[in-house]
């Protein structure tokens, strides 16, 4: 089980994450590869005190890149979608 600030990787910004959380009101986390829906519920509860009403997770799959003469794939991650009870919010995606 990984501690709190370790579930919660990161906040996804992009124009899609952007567009869901305007049309739905839904949040994106990279969170930690063996973290489960209960724990990342219960780090936004901890460390937000946020109320998450859906947690649905993804396992972001491997994408082949090449730069210059060098191939690779990026690294696989996990990400959340997450619903917050009504009229709670999240700073991180306001403004």
């Amino acid at each position: 089980m990984p501690a709190l600030h370790e579930t919660i990787v990161r906040p996804v910004v992009t124009e899609k994450s952007s567009a869901a959380y305007q049309l739905r009101k839904e949040y994106a986390f990279e969170v930690h590869p063996e973290a489960n829906k209960y724990e990342i519920r219960d780090a936004l509860k901890q460390l937000f005190g946020v109320t998450a009403t859906s947690v649905r997770t993804m396992q972001v799959r491997r994408n082949a890149v090449v730069r210059g003469r060098t191939k690779g794939v990026t690294a696989r991650w996990k990400k959340a979608i997450v619903t917050l009870k009504e009229g709670e919010t999240l700073p991180v995606f306001e403004g």
